[in-house]
């Protein structure tokens, strides 16, 4: 443990110190990550599926604002989406005019979550979305993660159903409408899966920030149970065929990405809890103080044992020296 807790401090200090440097290059392969996963399952214009312009757009990114890699995003996917069909590009755009409202009412700062969510549906890890935003976010981070799991299905759903699209071009404009909207507003796997990451955020968020010893690791076993139940009990309910070997790997998975978050952000001693009582002219203070567990880190010194010494001048005798000698 000592020995992770001194990896700990050194991440730390490494990040503070090369601070200017990581934060934009976290930025390039995010915007780099999720450009990549787009023209991947979307891949209908062939202009903007090129590495090139990849790199320089991620490039781009990494030197502004982190709501500008959401905006880049959406511009690739409905590019996409308009090479498939004007109808799907009109409904898409509508959707997430509808998701940016949301968002940048509620929950403007967690721009990361609204990208990362897909990413972790492409990586069968989205349970872990949840578990965060509950260990370190607010209730009002599950309007993110809704927005970043309706952009997963619907970019799912466009990715489906792009053969039935390109077979309707002599159809009218109202029949593809239709087809589209149905299409999204009939998934019950994501109004579920929307459901269970909002009831597991709040449940998280509210049982981490009681008062009582290892709120924490109590939050996070239960939101794992949390999050099980409410997508069995969706699947029961509107036969959503998930998996339930897959539902439950996949939040054992969160829960040890749980555990590793909070070793890195609330990681105390109980043992060493202190209880302090104080008063002012107006109040009496009943202060619970618990300690965190840090260590040391151990400065390298360097000592050089081969160094030369330097000769000094002889010094001659006082009589050799008269002497001449």
């Amino acid at each position: 443990m000592t020995s992770l807790l001194v990896a700990k401090q050194y991440l730390k200090k490494f990040y503070g110190k090369f601070e200017v440097y990581l934060t934009p290059l976290i930025k390039f392969l995010l915007s780099l990550v999720s450009l990549i996963l787009i023209n991947r399952n979307l891949g209908f214009m062939e202009r903007i599926n090129d590495t090139t312009i990849v790199l320089v757009v991620s490039l781009m990114c990494s030197f502004m604002p982190m709501n500008f890699i959401v905006l880049i995003a959406a511009a690739f996917v409905l590019l996409h989406v308009y090479t498939l069909s004007l109808e799907c590009a009109v409904v898409v755009l509508a959707a997430f005019l509808l998701m940016f409202l949301m968002y940048f009412r509620f929950s403007p700062g967690d721009t990361a979550v609204v990208i990362l969510t897909p990413i972790c549906f492409l990586m069968n890890i989205p349970y872990a979305v949840p578990m965060a935003l509950g260990l370190v976010g607010t209730p009002v981070s599950a309007v993110s993660a809704a927005c970043g799991t309706t952009v997963y299905y619907l970019l799912s759903y466009v990715s489906g159903s792009a053969t039935t699209l390109a077979t309707m071009e002599t159809e009218e404009a109202t029949v593809k409408f239709r087809f589209i909207i149905d299409g999204m507003l009939d998934n019950r796997e994501m109004v579920v899966t929307i459901a269970a990451f909002a009831v597991t955020i709040f449940f998280v968020y509210l049982i981490r920030r009681l008062p009582v010893d290892y709120s924490w690791t109590i939050a996070i076993v239960a939101g794992s149970l949390v999050n099980v139940m409410v997508l069995l009990v969706g699947d029961l309910m509107f036969d959503t065929n998930v998996s339930i070997a897959g539902v439950i790997a996949g939040t054992i998975i969160a829960a040890l990405i749980g555990v590793v978050i909070q070793f890195f952000t609330f990681h105390v001693d109980y043992s060493r809890t202190e209880k302090v009582q104080f008063e002012d002219d107006e109040y009496y203070y009943y202060v619970k103080a618990v300690p965190k567990v840090t260590v040391a880190v151990p400065e390298r010194k360097v000592k050089k044992i081969n160094q030369q010494k330097k000769s000094r001048p002889s010094q001659k005798n006082p009589e050799d020296r008269k002497a001449g000698r």
